[in-house]
């Protein structure tokens, strides 16, 4: 039989204390193995190789792999929907953009509310998008494929990463400013949008700055973007707003966790990702793409995104598009 004394019995409870405070030691080491970084988009467009690169850096500064992995398709809320099911510890993140926020407005079969059941990280930058259509179109601005499209009910296609999308509704407040009838056909994501234009399975394609390069080399021409100020690659193609189309588009994007994380895991990798954010690799990377850096803390962030989902109620309200 084996008695307990009360020295022993004092011993014991003396070290309870360092028991309760274990936990906290080990949260102390995040992070202590690989992070799964979600971009709910197909690999190879603007999105997916920007947060590449900043996964690369990020993983220098945390000491740990951060693992990219791809989830294409369902207009890009497949991050959104990992991050329901998925433990606040901060293994497993996911790129924010603005379907993310407006898609349970649009689909009510989605249970999750933007705001309040994901943990904003860090806003990290926007999207400058536009109208590119193929350089033998007979189209060489905005406004005369907004006429043709008007003289042509219906027979129009046309493209972007997914409905709902920032794209696929700057494209269609368009249409119904200028009571238009065309088509628009959803693809994964921009690269494969961008495929399926100069493939011919589509007409033009209101996509993100994917198409710079393409635009660049002559293989698409750009005919307006939907950014307050011109592109800096592109000086001489008009936004949107110039051609007296009252539309401008920001994007804001960053990282966004599953609910409930831990504030000091959440700076930990804000921290790391605003650094990674500033290196040099990722900054001519937005340079290229014609991006901003728009860094805002996780708090600000979310505050941003809670006001700017009830002007995009608004706008989908008046297109008819809101489910909820």
């Amino acid at each position: 039989m084996i008695r307990l004394t009360r020295r022993a019995a004092l011993g014991g409870a003396a070290l309870l204390p360092l028991s309760l405070a274990a936990p906290s030691r080990a949260q102390a080491k995040f992070p202590d193995k690989p992070i799964r970084l979600i971009i709910p988009w197909a690999a190879g467009g603007p999105a997916d190789a920007g947060f590449r690169i900043l996964a690369e850096s990020a993983a220098k500064k945390l000491g740990q792999p951060v693992i990219v992995e791809n989830k294409g398709g369902a207009a890009g809320v497949l991050g959104a929907l990992a991050l329901q099911d998925a433990k606040p510890d901060g293994y497993t993140i996911s790129q924010m953009h603005m379907s993310v926020l407006r898609q349970p407005m649009v689909n009510a079969s989605l249970k999750y509310d933007p705001i309040r059941d994901l943990t904003y990280i860090l806003q990290i930058t926007g999207f400058v998008m536009g109208v590119v259509v193929r350089p033998d179109a007979p189209w060489k601005t905005l406004p005369e494929l907004l006429a043709y499209a008007k003289a042509n009910p219906g027979k129009l296609n046309w493209g972007t990463l997914g409905a709902g999308s920032t794209q696929h509704l700057a494209m269609e407040s368009l249409g119904l400013k200028q009571g238009l009838s065309w088509t628009h056909a959803p693809y994964r994501g921009t690269a494969d949008t961008l495929r399926a234009l100069m493939g011919g399975e589509i007409d033009f394609a209101s996509e993100s700055s994917g198409w710079a390069p393409l635009v660049m080399s002559g293989k698409l021409r750009l005919l307006a973007v939907f950014t307050k100020s011109r592109a800096r690659r592109f000086p001489d193609v008009p936004t949107v707003q110039e051609l007296g189309l009252e539309i401008a588009v920001d994007s804001p994007g960053g990282l966004i966790g599953p609910k409930g994380m831990d504030p000091a895991v959440v700076k930990i990798l804000a921290d790391a990702f605003r650094e990674a954010a500033g290196e040099p690799k990722h900054l001519e990377f937005l340079e290229n793409m014609d991006q901003p850096l728009l860094l805002l803390d996780g708090p600000a962030y979310q505050a941003e995104m809670a006001r700017t989902m009830e002007q995009e109620r608004e706008l989908l309200r008046k297109l008819n598009l809101l489910a909820t």
